[in-house]
């Protein structure tokens, strides 16, 4: 996986035909994003820190913005 930004990440997760997951564990927070449950973006929260990954191909599954 590789860094995105969080314009990629959020087109991501607001597509209807993906399926979103969130976990929390202590003080992290991890929301995967999934498509045919295939793992495709995650984000990771750990205190005031964010980051965004997905995977090499994830320009397949985002969608066009108007």
């Amino acid at each position: 996986m590789k860094l995105i930004m969080r314009s990629a990440f959020d087109n991501l997760r607001l597509n209807p035909l993906h399926s979103v997951e969130s976990d929390v564990n202590g003080e992290k927070q991890v929301v995967k994003i999934f498509c045919n449950e295939q793992l495709i973006a995650k984000r990771v929260t750990l205190k005031k820190s964010v980051r965004y990954f997905a995977i090499k191909a994830y320009q397949h599954f985002l969608t066009q913005e108007e």
